[in-house]
């Protein structure tokens, strides 16, 4: 290990050491003189051992670049040497770092690409020279250490003393991949000691950081991996630190896969460190595919994949399905860019006619180009080289090429891997099993069975469905006809004594529906239909038929006859509160009644109830004398409809009328029928219109509570609303207080009083509706009666709801 500074490496040895410093004893004597002297020499040692490790890493490096300078130079290694100590001084850099530069330039590798990224960064954020100097330094020294190790346990503890320590992270793992996607722990550093052998080994199926960057084939980010709840080896001791997964791969197939452990929770990491991380993950490539054997045995590596490659032939050639045996194709820089067909087995057809000898030898993609298209096969097969986790899919639609028209069809498709090469297998299903595979879903989908019968041998035969019908295992002996009965619950014996009449002595078709008793003790509701089999002579020879789980529709049919019968009661209750709410309605306000003439007042009324019963609602008028010689008017509107609105209605009216008799104003009155509303009922709210007319002054004196204000016809042609004065709707807070309005009355004038129920629209705006209202209620009549009764002709509401219309004429 260096000590940071690069420059201690410069002459390719340690750079001399000071004598270390002892620590002051008091005396000199003692055993604390003694410790301390003794902790004293181990730094010291501790110190060179460091030295020198860092020193033959350097060396390593040097040693490339002078052979570098060699080649380009056309020098001896001595003047090498020399120049390297030149170009350095100039450069003003150490022989080290410019000995990862000259080696970044002449490899033009993985880690070259990294360093140049840093160089090429732009914005504020662009690094410089020495840090970009610094990232190649580091990364060259962790490759010189990585190739100098004889595992991967060395790769590891290099990785992370070299180059990534200085990213800041605690703990490396590296895995290995094997051939059924399990992982195996390669290397390690940064554990603590009883990690690793209890990470030894993941099987397939457990989830892991590792084993998604595995089936993803791509780099796997974990800010903090305690929000993941994935587990992994040393996730006790950095709990919520950030990790990091990425495949180690070569040649398209991934080997393994490099784990990067952080002590805390991980920013974003911008993109060259990505790179630099994926570099770092090839040089682990490298080493499992070096160093994967073990080292006690001694394997040539092209005989194994030779062996493993025939075995695949040998398995291939004993399917009696038909296969393909695929291996990697590589282009120039040794990238996966497709898969040659190496062998054809004997069951192998091809879709577009071709004999076997054209396809084998041929590319994947060259042979069958719409492999990849929409059916995704060759990203199946990359994915299966990559991770060695097999693939298995029934009825998986693929298209073939035949004379250049796509020629669609479903197929059973599994993939696997030996070694480096891939047995596809591609079965076309054929017509006849396409339809009695699915004949055997439709049966299993309705829960229908099949049997026949032979009257001459006894034989009976059921299909798979019709066992687990029964609750038997198909092991077990089938149930013939006559012993039927035996099965069937004890009330349905004439119903099957009638079916096997029909079936077995008068040789017609038959159904029947009954009650079986399962071995299990569960009942089912089952039909049986079965049809005779006749010869010449009419001879019945055997039966045929369907057993069917009804259950399902007899429950439905219970459950719906149960849901009308509730339906029909809850429909004669609402017409019971829709025909006694119409009632109280028209108890009330009666749809016509005669005009009223009070004080020198001309009143007219008239209450147009909704179409529908259960939409009748809580509109209501009134027109009374008071005591105190005053005519009252009103309007108003109960939210809602039904038996409840009519009778918050009623409720709101007899106390607007009681209230009035104490000789308080309108604005009063409101106040204390909001009250009213709010303290004394169930959460009614309502908007009202209430006028005091006094017959000495001819002043007519309102208030509202969120009401539509009234409206004045003033000679014949005139139509204007009141002033909006303000006044919150009824019930809705416990303390409001309502504004009065007054108008003094003229001979002539006609005041109209109505609900929303004449002019509300859904599609219209209330201005709009109001500006309609003012052209009816201004064309003339010869009585009022006549204009109340155009204004409500011509209504052009569409709500259906109720209204009330109150029209006084001052003669």
């Amino acid at each position: 290990m260096h000590t940071g500074d690069p420059r201690e490496l410069a002459d390719g040895g340690p750079p001399p050491t000071a004598p270390p410093t002892e620590p002051a004893t008091g005396s000199g004597e003692g055993a604390d003189g003694g410790v301390g002297r003794l902790a004293s020499t181990v730094e010291r040692l501790r110190r060179q051992i460091e030295q020198a490790e860092a020193a033959a890493d350097g060396r390593a490096l040097i040693e490339l670049a002078k052979g570098v300078l060699v080649e380009r130079l056309r020098c001896g290694p001595a003047q090498a040497a020399r120049q390297l100590d030149e170009l350095a001084q100039e450069a003003g850099r150490s022989p080290l770092e410019l000995a990862a530069e000259i080696i970044d330039q002449a490899a033009q590798d993985r880690l070259s690409e990294v360093a140049r990224e840093f160089l090429a960064g732009t914005g504020p954020a662009r690094p410089d020279d020495d840090e970009a100097a610094a990232v190649a330094l580091r990364l060259r020294t962790a490759e010189s250490g990585a190739l100098a190790a004889g595992d991967a346990q060395a790769v590891a503890e290099s990785l992370l003393e070299h180059a990534l320590s200085p990213l800041g992270a605690t703990a490396v793992a590296i895995w290995a991949a094997g051939p059924d996607a399990s992982l195996t722990l390669a290397g390690w550093a940064g554990f603590s000691a009883e990690e690793p052998a209890r990470w030894r080994y993941v099987p397939p199926g457990v989830v892991t950081p590792a084993r998604c960057a595995l089936a993803d084939r791509r780099m796997s980010w974990y800010l903090s991996l305690s929000r993941t709840s994935l587990p992994s080896i040393g996730h006790r001791d950095l709990p919520d630190g950030g990790r990091v997964a990425v495949p180690a791969g070569v040649g398209g197939r991934v080997l393994g896969v490099l784990e990067i452990c952080w002590p805390d929770e991980l920013e974003p990491q911008p993109p060259q460190i990505e790179r630099q991380i994926e570099a770092l993950a090839e040089l682990c490539a490298h080493t499992l595919e070096t160093h994967s054997a073990p080292s006690a045995v001694v394997v040539d590596p092209p005989y194994v994949a030779q062996r493993e490659l025939v075995e695949l032939v040998d398995l291939a050639d004993g399917l009696h399905d038909p296969a393909l045996v695929l291996r990697p194709h590589l282009d120039a820089d040794g990238r996966l860019a497709d898969f040659r067909v190496h062998h054809v087995n004997g069951r192998f057809v091809d879709p577009a006619g071709r004999p076997r000898a054209a396809v084998r030898g041929g590319l994947l993609l060259e042979t069958y180009p719409m492999a990849a298209g929409q059916s995704g096969l060759f990203e199946i097969v990359e994915r299966v080289h990559a991770t060695g986790e097999p693939f298995r899919a029934e009825r998986m639609a693929l298209t073939a090429l035949v004379d250049q028209v796509p020629l669609p069809g479903d197929s059973d498709i599994s993939v696997s891997r030996l070694g480096d090469g891939i047995l596809l297998i591609w079965r076309i299903e054929d017509e006849a099993a396409r339809l009695a595979r699915l004949l055997q879903h439709a049966q299993r989908l309705v829960r229908i069975g099949g049997f026949e019968e032979s009257i001459l041998t006894g034989k009976v035969t059921w299909n798979e469905q019709l066992f687990a019908l029964y609750g038997l295992e198909p092991t077990a002996e089938p149930v013939p006809l006559r012993r039927l009965p035996d099965h069937a619950h004890i009330d349905d014996e004439a119903a099957i004594g009638r079916f096997l009449r029909s079936v077995l002595h008068h040789h017609r078709s038959a159904s029947a529906a009954f009650r079986l008793q399962r071995p299990d003790g569960i009942a089912r509701h089952m039909r049986v239909v079965a049809e005779p089999v006749l010869d010449a002579q009419g001879q019945l020879l055997a039966v045929r038929g369907a057993y069917q789980d009804i259950s399902a529709q007899h429950w439905t049919e219970v459950a719906l006859a149960a849901t009308r019968d509730q339906l029909a009661h809850t429909e004669q209750q609402a017409a019971e509160r829709n025909r006694l709410a119409r009632q109280l309605q028209q108890a009330i306000m009666p749809p016509t009644r005669g005009p009223i003439d009070a004080l020198g007042l001309h009143i007219v009324t008239r209450y147009r109830p909704a179409e529908k019963d259960h939409l009748v609602g809580g509109d209501w008028y009134d027109a009374v004398v008071l005591p105190s010689k005053q005519v009252m008017l009103c309007v108003g509107d109960v939210a809602g409809h039904g038996i409840e609105a009519a009778t918050d209605m009623v409720v709101l009216r007899n106390a607007l009328r009681g209230l009035a008799t104490t000789g308080a104003g309108p604005g009063q009155l409101l106040t204390w029928l909001n009250q009213v509303a709010h303290h004394l009922t169930d959460n009614v709210t309502a908007t009202a219109l209430c006028a005091l007319y006094d017959p000495a002054t001819r002043v007519l004196r309102w208030a509202r509570a969120g009401h539509l204000p009234p409206v004045l016809v003033r000679g014949q042609e005139d139509a204007t609303t009141l002033p909006m004065v303000g006044g919150l709707l009824l019930g809705a807070l416990a303390e409001a207080e309502y504004q009065e309005g007054e108008l003094q009355l003229q001979p002539g004038d006609i005041l109209l009083m109505y609900t929303d129920g004449l002019v509300e629209r859904k599609d219209r705006s209330m201005q709009e509706s109001l500006q309609h209202l003012m052209t009816t209620a201004q064309t003339p009549t010869d009585t009022l009666e006549q204009r109340l009764d155009y204004m409500l002709t011509h209504s052009n509401s569409d709500t259906d709801d109720d209204t009330c219309l109150v029209g006084v004429r001052l003669p």
